[in-house]
């Protein structure tokens, strides 16, 4: 492959997708002397060298003549250079001096020695400058007028043997009335030398030439055409022979995609949206039927060239399905475990406190998993990697294809599931068709028919990986994925992400709305798109439900517009028992709301002699069949937020200070109270006793109460007959110790 470089592809049924002349991004194809047009070697040698087969590697006519003119105009008037010497200078630039001529004629010499004038010629021709990154005959026939350059008749092939004069200037999408003046050049000389008459130099002049337009030859799949030969080009595929690849590519798809792309970005511009990619998978053979990397490859005004599908970007939420899988897998949560959606705050070394929030700023206090993955709440999910691991993680994302995250567990820390790595759209529909495939991991392809072996760019540095996790979580997984009630909190039970028949999906945006993601599958296909802008600039507050989703939506209703995809398998071995929705164990009567999640099987008998104590039934103010909810104190701060908490009748909770707060006295404020607020939650209606150091400091039935802040070492506890609760706090004055990490200060009342 490497010695040949026009690539002519087609899609999957044999459809053209285009030509693509390209090589170390020039546009370039090597053809055999009898392959060219005799119009053009004619022309060219009129134009070039009118004399080159006669002399040898140097013309003394040419030289003599040359020298002369350059005396009598005291300037250089003509060249001298024959088409050896030509090619000399494209084999071996050398600098335009004296020595750099000799070293030319040197060369020129040793090229007439070894080689015949059609050896030379041919490398000649092949190598010509024709504008641009564009080079020969052959490939300059194909992109101005998209035809062999055999074909070319005289008017195309005088005008093409215009360019190598001055092809920066000549270049016939920028000066075409500059190219025809000297294409009348040309002409003259092709008449002088009797290659043609004077009647067929004036017809030749006066046809009509239509340059075709910059998509030289290419009809669908540009980003994926020049992919795919980058990867011939370094070698990582190989084909058995040369002529027209046929790709995995649906072109009647494709062009469906492509205009999909281009509507989306056209709905989303006010946004400031410009940038789109997608990428549609045969859930079967990993075969990819539909590649696009950005609205328009041929825009270089918005860097279409840019491609979308390959570029890094930071993935938002896409990755936290792979790492409840991982944890699920571990037995480090079970898919009834109830995760604490509260504020939370890692002490990160070096760095600020690291506070996750979720794109909604709330919180929702006790879920359960699947609501906690369908909702993409961050905090639980930072809380499962830090039981996961980062380093764990980080190994489960490269098993899956994220070579690109190559940095230390150290660099991404927690907020690896959050997308704190860059990933592309190819590793993460990658992953997600591992998951389609229930851990059946599978190279992505692109060629059909004529290859040696799968490139190792193509399906992963690692090829192919069988059986990666357990088929069961996987499942559960996508079943979790595919509950539009379990998501209805985020995103609504009728979204975009809702279709008519099971589907899979999540959505991921990145940090200050730059990249918008949605990923999702059927049992037939997988499709992953992303909408954002290839400068990094921040788009409108559109989230991957706005951004990308409709995208991926419009795609995969078209994939299944026929034929409805079947259902998914159910998790197996898994057994599906009613629970309390926020306890995750077995209902009793007291629980407000029942829902089904599945079990492992190991997990039965705790089920069965663990039902509910999250909810108690009790009676307040004379009225009974009261629900309080009973949480453990990680929930305190979360509770305080609450405009009235309920909690069970028997339970009395300090809700602020929390323990081990730490305030801070400015002694330049000594015109304001300094106060801080003490606020318990109380599922009972009895007065409670305010203790402070062991010393009562007030008995009442309000849940708050002010206390003056005062330097030292305080316990603060709260008694109500049988009930009670304790904190420890610290304060100190402002000058007496610089200020800690997760230190508050208490505001005035008013």
């Amino acid at each position: 492959m490497q010695d040949r470089q026009a690539i002519e592809f087609s899609d999957r049924n044999g459809l053209p997708l285009g030509t693509l002349l390209s090589r170390n991004q020039e546009h370039t194809a090597v053809v055999p002397l009898n392959e060219i047009s005799p119009h053009f070697k004619n022309a060219i040698i009129a134009a070039e060298d009118r004399g080159f087969y006669q002399h040898g590697a140097l013309d003394a006519k040419a030289i003599a003549r040359a020298i002369l003119q350059a005396i009598q105009a005291k300037r250089i008037v003509s060249g001298a250079s024959t088409i050896t010497m030509q090619l000399a200078r494209m084999l071996d630039p050398v600098p335009r001096t004296l020595l750099g001529k000799i070293k030319e004629i040197w060369l020129s010499w040793r090229l007439t020695a070894g080689m015949s004038k059609d050896e030379i010629l041919s490398a000649y021709l092949n190598r010509l400058p024709m504008g641009g990154n564009i080079y020969g005959v052959e490939a300059a026939a194909r992109v101005y007028f998209g035809i062999p350059g055999s074909d070319l008749n005289l008017a195309q092939a005088s005008l093409l043997a215009a360019l190598p004069n001055d092809p920066s200037n000549l270049n016939p999408y920028h000066n075409l009335s500059g190219l025809k003046r000297r294409q009348t050049y040309v002409l003259d000389r092709m008449v002088k030398d009797k290659y043609i008459s004077r009647t067929q130099a004036d017809r030749a002049l006066s046809e009509k030439i239509t340059i075709q337009l910059r998509k030289q030859g290419i009809l669908a799949a540009p980003h994926f055409l020049f992919w795919v030969a980058n990867q011939l080009d370094n070698g990582n595929l190989k084909v058995t022979h040369s002529g027209n690849l046929r790709t995995t590519i649906d072109r009647p798809l494709q062009q469906f995609v492509e205009a999909q792309v281009q509507e989306v970005i056209r709905t989303l511009a006010p946004n400031n949206v410009h940038h789109a990619a997608a990428l549609v998978i045969d859930n079967r053979t990993g075969e990819v039927l539909a590649y696009v990397g950005s609205p328009n490859y041929f825009n270089e005004t918005q860097i279409g060239r840019n491609d979308g599908v390959q570029a890094l970007r930071q993935p938002g939420s896409t990755l936290k399905p792979f790492l409840y899988e991982l944890a699920l897998e571990k037995r480090i949560i079970r898919p009834n475990t109830i995760l604490a959606d509260v504020p939370t705050r890692y002490a990160i070394p070096g760095a600020k406190i690291y506070s996750p929030q979720d794109y909604s700023e709330t919180f929702q206090g006790p879920v359960r998993v699947r609501i906690a993955l369908a909702n993409s709440l961050n905090i639980p999910a930072v809380r499962v990697l830090e039981k996961v691991g980062v380093a764990t993680f980080l190994e489960r994302l490269h098993q899956l294809g994220f070579t690109n995250l190559n940095h230390s567990p150290e660099y991404y820390g927690l907020g690896l599931t959050l997308g704190s790595g860059e990933v592309s759209l190819w590793e993460l529909a990658r992953a997600y068709l591992t998951m389609a495939r229930q851990g059946d991991a599978i190279p992505l392809v692109s060629i059909l028919g004529n290859l040696t072996a799968q490139p190792s760019s193509v399906q992963g540095k690692e090829g192919k990986r069988e059986g990666l996790g357990v088929k069961s979580e996987w499942t559960l997984i996508t079943n979790m994925l595919s509950d539009a009630h379990a998501r209805a909190k985020a995103f609504g039970v009728e979204s975009v992400l809702a279709l008519p028949f099971p589907a899979a999906v999540k959505t991921g945006t990145s940090s200050n709305f730059r990249d918008t993601w949605t990923v999702g599958f059927t049992t037939d296909y997988t499709v992953a798109t992303w909408v954002g802008n290839f400068d990094g600039d921040r788009m409108d507050k559109v989230s991957g439900v706005m951004g990308a989703a409709p995208l991926w939506n419009r795609i995969i209703l078209h994939l299944h517009e026929r034929e409805e995809p079947v259902a998914f398998p159910a998790p197996k071995g898994l057994v599906q028992k009613p629970i309390c929705a926020l306890s995750g164990l077995r209902p009793t009567a007291a629980c407000p709301s029942v829902v089904q999640e599945y079990f492992y099987p190991e997990d039965i008998s705790d089920y069965e002699s663990h039902p509910d104590t999250f909810y108690q039934m009790g009676s307040r103010d004379g009225k009974s069949s009261e629900y309080r909810l009973n949480l453990p104190a990680e929930y305190n701060e979360w509770l305080a937020m609450q405009t009235q908490p309920n909690l069970a009748p028997s339970q009395m909770k300090i809700l602020s200070p929390r323990n081990g707060d730490f305030f801070l006295i400015y002694p330049d404020r000594s015109n304001v109270r300094q106060r801080l607020q003490f606020k318990l939650a109380n599922g009972s209606s009895q007065p409670v006793e305010w203790w402070l150091n062991g010393e009562k400091v007030a008995t009442q039935s309000s849940n708050t109460l002010f206390w003056q802040l005062q330097p030292g070492n305080w316990t603060l506890e709260i008694r109500s007959k049988e009930m009670s609760d304790r904190v420890n706090f610290q304060v100190e004055l402002a000058e007496s110790k610089s200020m800690r990490r997760g230190f508050s200060v208490a505001s005035p009342s008013r």
